[in-house]
């Protein structure tokens, strides 16, 4: 099975890089700058065979350089099975009222058009070749719920998960199957970013202060561990319902091993 993680240089997307890879699959990842080899070893594995990983410098705002990428991977490992739209960003935060056009440009090209532009290269492929393939997408508990400061980035996700089930709708004949995953809140620099946000400019702060402090983070592996069994083992993985484009769930607490 072979997996891309797009914005897999840090956080979330190179943990599944990471977890990916140990279970045995090949990795393709890219990000603005291009990400270093996963380290297998911190999902308890040594398998990291260069033969079953790659990585580009890519910027998925260019529908162009990812289409490129896309037959890179397809010319190294000869498909591709899962695509992870996982590439996002959070700035500008504060109201609308004061956000720089350029800004808000930005956001949404990174946020929507990335997000686009890999689903449409993806599932481009899925058609020209049999078997199918799951398109995932990293969202957000902001896709369904309003924050002060976060216009920008709630409007992109929500775009984003309704891009995903269209896109889901429209390749289901093809054997595309299509998820939008809110993983929780990670121990990332994006939480950095948000915690440096003034209260004036996000009023919900604190809250994030407060996780930092007690350490209340989602774990990234078993977000990982989630999207495995959730969106792409064909044994346990979720269905679309009837009538549906796509399976949209927010991964739950790990259980208690007690």
């Amino acid at each position: 099975m072979v997996a891309v993680v797009t914005g897999a240089s840090r956080g979330l997307g190179a943990v599944l890089a990471a977890s990916f890879l140990a279970r045995g699959m090949s990795v393709a990842t890219c990000a603005r700058t291009r990400p270093d080899a996963p380290d297998a070893a911190s999902v308890h594995s040594t398998m990291t065979d260069d033969d079953r990983w790659m990585a580009s410098s890519v910027d998925v705002t260019d529908a162009v350089g990812l289409d490129q990428f896309a037959a890179s991977v397809v010319e190294r490992f000869g498909r591709i099975d899962v695509w992870v739209s996982n590439a996002g960003v959070i700035a500008p935060i504060g109201p609308l009222v004061a956000a720089d056009p350029e800004a808000l440009r930005a956001h949404v090209a990174t946020n929507v058009l990335g997000v686009m532009h890999g689903a449409a290269a993806f599932a481009r492929h899925v058609r020209r070749r049999p078997g199918g393939g799951v398109l995932v997408t990293v969202s957000s508990g902001a896709a369904t719920s309003a924050y002060e400061g976060w216009g920008p980035y709630c409007a992109s996700k929500a775009a984003a998960e309704m891009l995903t089930e269209v896109v889901g709708l429209e390749e289901a004949e093809h054997g595309l199957i299509a998820y939008s995953v809110s993983p929780g809140v990670l121990d990332t620099e994006m939480q950095a970013e948000i915690r440096s946000a003034s209260i004036k400019a996000f009023p919900a702060v604190d809250r994030f202060h407060r996780i930092h402090a007690e350490g209340n983070w989602t774990d990234m592996e078993w977000v990982a561990e989630c999207i495995v069994t959730q969106c792409i083992d064909p044994a346990t993985r979720d269905l679309p319902v009837a009538g549906s484009g796509s399976v949209r769930f927010r991964v739950p607490d790990r259980p208690d091993p007690r």
